[in-house]
C-alpha cells in the first residue's frame, strides 16, 4: 500500500501530466476523474496502468513492499513512457524541465535507476546538474542557481533551481503553459554537436625544371 502522502503527490503529478499531454477536449474530463478517485481507486488505477505493480504482500512489510514493487513517476519519465520536456541527458540521468516550476528554468535531474538514498546518487548525476546550472546562469541570468536533492515516491532527484529573488524548494509553484515550456526547452536544449567537415585543398604541383616543357626556338 502507498501512503496517503504518496498518493496525494501521485494524484497531483497525474493531473500535471494530463494538462501536458491530453487533447484539450478530453483534458477536463480526465482531470475530474482523477480528482474524484479515493485512495483505493487511485491505487487500482495505477496498477491497471502499470505505474505500480500489484504485490501478494506475503512475507513483506508494507514499507518493503512499497519500495520493491512500485513503478514511480520519475522512473516512467526516465524510461520515456511519460512525456517530458527533456533538455539534456548522460548515461546515468536525464534533465527535464519541471512542469510546475518554482522559478523560470527549474530543472529536475532524474537518475535513470531508482535510487532511494541521496548518498547513492552517482557523481555523473551531479555532473549533469552542474552542466545544467552553468547553462541556466548563462541563458537566464539568475542571481544564483541552487542544486538540492529531494525525494518523490522514494526516488531521489536533484533540483536545479534558478534564484531570482529568494526562491527555495518551499516556495510557491507556478502553472506554466505547454507552449512556454516548449519555448524554454528549445532555448535550453543541448544541441547535438555537428561534425566539422574537413575540406582538403590539393596544392598545385610546383613546377620544376624537369617538368618544364622544352620548346624549340621559333623558326622564321
Amino acid at each position: 500500500m502507498l501512503s496517503e502522502q504518496q498518493l496525494k503527490q501521485i494524484k497531483e503529478q497525474l493531473i500535471s501530466q494530463i494538462k501536458l499531454t491530453f487533447p484539450e477536449d478530453k483534458r477536463d474530463s480526465a482531470i475530474s476523474q482523477i480528482e474524484e478517485m479515493d485512495n483505493e481507486q487511485l491505487e487500482e488505477f495505477l496498477i491497471q496502468n502499470n505505474m505500480i505493480k500489484a504485490s501478494s504482500g506475503i512475507g513483506t512489510t508494507p514499507q518493503a513492499e512499497t519500495q520493491k514493487t512500485q513503478q514511480c513517476i520519475f522512473c516512467s519519465i526516465a524510461e520515456g513512457s511519460i512525456e517530458s520536456y527533456k533538455i539534456d541527458e548522460n548515461k546515468d540521468a536525464i534533465a527535464v524541465l519541471e512542469i510546475n516550476p518554482i522559478s523560470q528554468g527549474h530543472t529536475l535531474i532524474i537518475p535513470k535507476k531508482h535510487i532511494d538514498n541521496p548518498e547513492k546518487i552517482p557523481q555523473t548525476v551531479f555532473s549533469l546538474a552542474k552542466k545544467i546550472s552553468k547553462k541556466l546562469k548563462s541563458v537566464l541570468k539568475p542571481k544564483e542557481v541552487k542544486i538540492q536533492s529531494s525525494s518523490f515516491m522514494n526516488h531521489e532527484i536533484l533540483n536545479v533551481l534558478p534564484v531570482y529573488k529568494n526562491e527555495n524548494l518551499e516556495s510557491e509553484r507556478k502553472q506554466v503553459s505547454p507552449e512556454e515550456l516548449n519555448k524554454l526547452k528549445e532555448t535550453l536544449k543541448t544541441k547535438p554537436k555537428e561534425k566539422k567537415k574537413i575540406v582538403r585543398v590539393k596544392k598545385p604541383l610546383q613546377e620544376t625544371k624537369e617538368q618544364k616543357l622544352w620548346l624549340p626556338k621559333r623558326i622564321p
